[in-house]
């Protein structure tokens, strides 16, 4: 049975040390000493090596978001299309019934109508809303209140 060499020599561990202080990265350090990123990873975990804040979360830091939760944050495009359906004010949007003359079938779809489904695909009376949908927007401003449901995130971002 081969006798095996451990990973973590003294000699790769002071290298590691000396790649780690010049600012390179893990994955440089990994290839310079010979062993895998995830080595570098944990090898700098468990000798509490740390270089405090990386370059991401200083962007997110940027934007008024603690790193942990710019990921989770509503994205701005989402925001821009709930304040187009549902208004810049803190009141309820007025939901309305939804105007069911403009229906059409999948080959009368353009760019600007809404595609919210109705009835069951293969049905005979199977068809798409066909209202008129904003720029952009999938849904008419009816089957947009449906479809995209505000959250309290949405109305922190607006301020």
């Amino acid at each position: 049975m081969p006798v095996l060499s451990p990973t973590w020599t003294d000699e790769r561990i002071e290298l590691l040390k000396q790649h780690f202080d010049a600012g390179l990265s893990c994955r440089e350090i990994a290839a310079d000493i010979g062993v895998s990123r995830n080595a570098v990873i944990g090898k700098l975990s468990r000798l509490n090596l740390t270089r405090g804040r990386t370059i991401d979360d200083r962007k997110v830091q940027d934007k008024g978001l603690s790193p942990s939760r710019g990921r989770k944050a509503v994205p701005r495009l989402q925001y821009e299309m709930l304040a187009t359906i549902y208004g810049e004010s803190d009141g309820p949007a007025a939901a309305g019934p939804i105007d069911e003359a403009n229906r059409c079938s999948l080959l009368e779809l353009s760019e600007n109508r809404c595609r919210w489904p109705i009835s069951t695909p293969g049905e005979d009376d199977f068809c798409f809303c066909g209202n008129t949908a904003p720029d952009g927007q999938p849904y008419c401003a009816g089957h947009s209140r449906l479809a995209y449901r505000p959250n309290t995130r949405a109305r922190v971002m607006r301020g």
